[in-house]
């Protein structure tokens, strides 16, 4: 086998597992499949989680791991695919990296390898084995890679920085009340 022909064959692998895995993930989200929370259960928990409003903030994610991870599978306007993801993945990294690297401490590790893949495959493009291939590359322009990814990384950006206030404004709140329950207590305490 030559040489070009395994590296396509090695994207069309990478695409699919990524594409596929990122399909899963964004119909959980939408659908509730696979155990997902549907769109409400994933709109209270982005909520919790600082992105607001949580609803909007759902679908968003839905629709970039579902649509992007599509995209990235077919090869398809793989960098906007890759892009979308990778924003979407950044903004999770920043939910997971309180917990460390690893999975299983509930760390970063899946969405950074997931996002890293994706940002590699919007730049590295689909390979032969791909309907961008079947299309004449005209949705891979370098200029739709570029558009791509500084759209996806304008977007990330904004996301996370609302969700950075969002968190601190949730915990001066709580810090707050729980400020406020000490004092309520010790004014029940003091003798009369």
């Amino acid at each position: 086998m030559s040489d070009s022909r395994s590296k396509d064959l090695g994207l069309l692998a990478l695409r699919l597992g990524i594409g596929g895995t990122l399909v899963a993930h964004g119909a959980q989200k939408l659908f509730g499949a696979f155990g997902g929370g549907g769109i409400e259960g994933t709109a209270g928990a982005m909520d919790a989680m600082g992105f607001r409003p949580g609803k909007q903030s759902a679908v968003l994610a839905g629709l970039s791991e579902t649509g992007g991870g599509a995209l990235l599978a077919l090869g398809l306007a793989t960098p906007v695919g890759g892009a979308a993801v990778a924003a979407a993945m950044a903004a999770a990294v920043t939910v997971h990296r309180p917990n460390g690297f690893f999975a299983m401490g509930g760390g970063f590790e899946l969405p950074g390898v997931l996002g890293l893949n994706a940002a590699s495959l919007a730049l590295s493009g689909p390979g032969r084995y791909s309907l961008d291939a079947a299309l004449g590359h005209k949705l891979t322009a370098p200029w739709v890679t570029v558009v791509a990814l500084v759209a996806a990384g304008v977007g990330a950006g904004v996301s996370i920085s609302q969700r950075q206030k969002a968190v601190a404004a949730d915990a001066s709140a709580s810090q707050q009340s729980a400020s406020e329950a000490a004092g309520d207590a010790e004014v029940g305490e003091s003798p009369s």
